[in-house]
């Protein structure tokens, strides 16, 4: 009656389920190593953000910024002093150069 029989068997069925699950086991612990390693590149690309606004600042008021002197005249934000991993920023008056602290 019925010859024409197209659906998946219950074993092909298990058979993508099993795939499924092995791509899914080898994918999910790389994704969890790395946080560490966004925090870093998000950190050093704030720290590339930062110092571009201190040298504005530089350029147009002929003085090394301090982070409260760039806060205070709306070259970066509040949430800009800071890292994604908490870690705060420094400006080096004498050279001008913006780093991570420690």
């Amino acid at each position: 009656m019925f010859n024409n029989q197209r659906g998946f068997t219950l074993i092909e069925m298990l058979i993508v389920l099993m795939i499924i699950s092995v791509l899914i086991i080898l994918i999910v612990p790389n994704l969890g190593d790395k946080s560490e390693e966004v925090y870093d590149k998000g950190c050093s690309a704030l720290v590339s953000v930062v110092q571009a606004q201190a040298d504005a600042y530089y350029i147009e008021e002929k003085a090394r910024p301090s982070l409260k002197d760039l806060l205070d005249n709306d070259y970066i934000t509040e949430d800009q002093q800071t890292c994604p991993d908490g870690t705060g920023l420094s400006i080096d008056i004498d050279s001008g150069e913006v780093s991570v602290t420690e």
